[in-house]
């Protein structure tokens, strides 16, 4: 890696990409050794002491990880925690570390960059997060960056703007830049050579254009072919007779918030759709478009300020909560963060069967040989259900809350971006699980997601959102070859695409 240079270092979670990286810097784990030399400088890394690499970590050597809420103090004010870098490592007395500092945010693209020294990281965007912890890497000038994952949950649009700041950044100050990451377009945006993972091995190696557009090994390949393509034909609309009324009918549907010391905000405005039996409604949109608001306001998880949703010709909105409950039984969800949405205390099989307890009078062995078959449906095994989730990947995890969510036999789920925290290859797997159940339960889903590709891979139409509003909304298809509002074509614009030179 020379300076200027930008590699990319591409495989799946588990093929060793972070822990390469955490090795350089001494950052390994208690029970995790490394061998063989990495030469910075004149010097044999993992031949120094940790005051020396002290010396070298933040200064030299800057690293940017994936989830800015983690690596920043959720204690501390955003000038504070920058102004620390400088003190630490430059003996910069704090003023001109807070003025230094408001001046590496102006860098970075924040507004008003006063006010966000002052701020606290709960109060800052997922993008100005991540712009304040670049913000922080390149502080002390440094000669390496190393980006673990940056712009993994981002929208696409604030990834687009961290990829142009990243490549800004190393043509301007010469920082050598190492950005890992399992998504394969992102890396072809901003690196000149990539080097592929797998099972902690090097199997491939070479410039960008060499590796993606010929690849020499199938594992390589699979990555490639797993990318979801914005020119890819999306599915065909389901003819639905006139006569057939739809199965989720949501109505003018408003939900406001209240701000103390501030004018009500609304979140959702006026909201309509409809959804068929056996269909795919996807929604699209940034951040704070108002997706997730609008699908907690359908399972009356919020209240509405206005408007109505109906299941089956029946009321799903402004039930009680023992109304609601019956209810639940026909409309199920899949969030996110499948590990943050499972309870950690609880196995695979208490979790998965755990509705059948709440909502039928089945006995032990008719709910284990429930949980069994269903998770046979998923891919997974009886074996399992002794297990806890802390025991598997985050895509097995996913696997277990769709199986939860199938369990009830529902009419509708609510699938909430749930493949944007997973590797490319096995976000295609799940999205292929789904596709396969729909099929053959008769599911209906409502997909929400901020990548437009992956919402086109999965719906036959298209709902898009922004600042609370639904904007534009179509088949598939037309929504993404023939955008008609201007927000649509810019989140069209912002899908990173493998490049071919």
């Amino acid at each position: 890696l020379e300076a200027g240079d930008s590699l990319g270092i591409v495989g799946e979670s588990g093929s060793g990409k972070t822990q390469a990286m955490l090795s350089l810097l001494g950052l390994l784990s208690k029970n995790g050794s490394c061998s063989g030399e990495v030469h910075f400088q004149d010097q044999n890394l993992l031949s120094l002491s940790n005051k020396a690499l002290r010396r070298i970590r933040g200064k030299k050597i800057a690293v940017v990880f994936q989830d800015p809420m983690t690596s920043l103090n959720p204690y501390l004010k955003i000038g504070t925690q920058m102004a620390e870098v400088l003190t630490q490592h430059n003996g910069v007395p704090k003023t001109h570390a807070w003025s230094a500092s408001r001046d590496a945010l102006e860098e970075v693209g924040l507004d008003r960059c006063e006010q966000r020294l002052h701020q606290y990281p709960h109060e800052l965007s997922g993008g100005m997060r991540q712009r304040v912890a670049i913000a922080m890497a390149l502080l002390c000038n440094p000669d390496i960056l190393i980006a673990d994952e940056p712009t993994t949950a981002l929208d696409v649009t604030v990834q687009q703007g961290i990829l142009k700041l990243l490549t800004k950044i190393r043509q301007e100050t010469n920082t050598a830049l190492l950005f890992i990451s399992h998504d394969l377009a992102v890396v072809s945006q901003v690196c000149d050579k990539v080097l592929v993972m797998r099972d902690g091995e090097c199997i491939e190696q070479g410039d960008v254009a060499g590796v993606f557009l010929d690849p020499k090994t199938e594992y390589t390949n699979t990555l490639i072919s797993a990318i979801p393509r914005l020119d890819a034909k999306a599915p065909l609309v389901p003819e639905t007779p006139s006569n057939e009324a739809a199965l989720l009918r949501v109505d003018n549907v408003s939900v406001k918030y209240s701000v103390r010391g501030d004018q009500d905000i609304d979140a959702v405005k006026r909201a309509s759709l409809s959804l068929s039996s056996g269909e795919t409604l996807g929604l699209v949109g940034e951040s704070g478009s108002g997706k997730s608001t609008l699908a907690r306001a359908i399972l009356g998880l919020i209240p509405l300020a206005s408007g109505s949703v109906t299941l089956d010709g029946k009321p799903l909105s402004g039930l009680t909560a023992r109304e609601r409950q019956k209810r639940c039984k026909d409309v199920q969800m899949i969030f996110q963060d499948p590990l943050s949405s499972l309870n950690p205390r609880l196995t695979i099989g208490e979790i998965v069967g755990e509705p059948l307890l709440t909502h039928f009078a089945y006995s032990k062995e008719e709910i284990h040989e429930r949980v069994a078959d269903t998770l046979s449906k998923v891919g997974l095994s009886s074996k399992d259900m002794h297990r806890y989730p802390h025991q598997y990947s985050g895509g097995q995890c996913q696997r277990v809350a769709i199986a939860r969510a199938i369990i009830m036999t529902p009419k509708l789920i609510v699938c909430d971006e749930p493949v944007s925290a997973l590797d490319v290859s096995v976000q295609a797997q799940v999205l292929a699980l789904l596709k396969e159940l729909q099929h053959s339960l008769s599911l209906s889903y409502l997909f929400i997601a901020h990548d437009i590709s992956v919402v086109k891979s999965m719906s036959q139409r298209m709902l898009v959102m922004y600042q609370g509003e639904i904007v534009e909304s179509g088949d598939s298809e037309t929504v993404c070859t023939h955008p008609d509002h201007p927000y649509t074509q810019n989140l069209i614009g912002a899908v990173p695409v493998l490049r071919e030179n």
